[in-house]
């Protein structure tokens, strides 16, 4: 009887192993990040594979009211979607959880870009060769992390001097995209 649940545990474990094999599979050949639900993108996907390469804009206030945009590690080549905090027509984008062992693993791309920085943005199949430039202090980490604390959990509008700390404690790792 032991035998038998132990034989039926580890097909079910095995077959769970299969599933996420063969979907992460998946997400590594599609182009760009997956979607599954209007309300569940999973933050990782393949390289992008549509889209136009256009010049860069000379403000990104254009996407200052979007949620999310698609970005591309250029080594490795993998896509995901982040949060778009735009302050004074530059964009940010900000990686948490950076201290902690689970966004260790689950975000890997920050520390790629030590290596190399250069990205490509998706933005309504228009695609920027951009590069990522890590901010680790100043005044404009209180003013990013602000506004996606607006933006994102409702918070005020006014700059929370306090805010940057995540930033200057490297808990979160904020880059500033600049042309390629």
């Amino acid at each position: 009887m032991l035998k038998k649940i132990t034989k039926w545990i580890g097909f079910i474990f095995g077959g769970i192993a299969l599933v996420i094999v063969l979907a992460y599979g998946g997400m590594r050949l599609s182009d760009g990040p997956v979607e599954f639900f209007p309300w569940f993108t999973i933050s990782i996907g393949g390289p992008f594979r549509s889209g136009e390469v256009t010049a860069s804009p000379l403000s990104w206030d254009f996407i200052k009211q979007r949620q999310l945009i698609d970005f591309q590690t250029l080594n490795p080549t993998t896509s995901r979607t982040v949060w778009v905090p735009v302050i004074d027509g530059k964009l940010y984008i900000v990686s948490g959880y950076m201290n902690s062992t689970i966004g260790r693993l689950w975000k890997q791309w920050p520390t790629y870009m030590d290596e190399d920085n250069r990205v490509l943005i998706r933005i309504d199949d228009k695609i920027y060769a951009q590069r990522l430039n890590r901010i680790t202090e100043g005044p404009i980490a209180a003013s990013v992390m602000s506004e996606v604390a607006r933006k994102y959990f409702g918070g005020p509008a006014e700059v929370n001097p306090a805010a940057g700390a995540g930033v200057t404690s490297g808990s979160v790792w904020l880059f500033e995209v600049v042309d390629d």
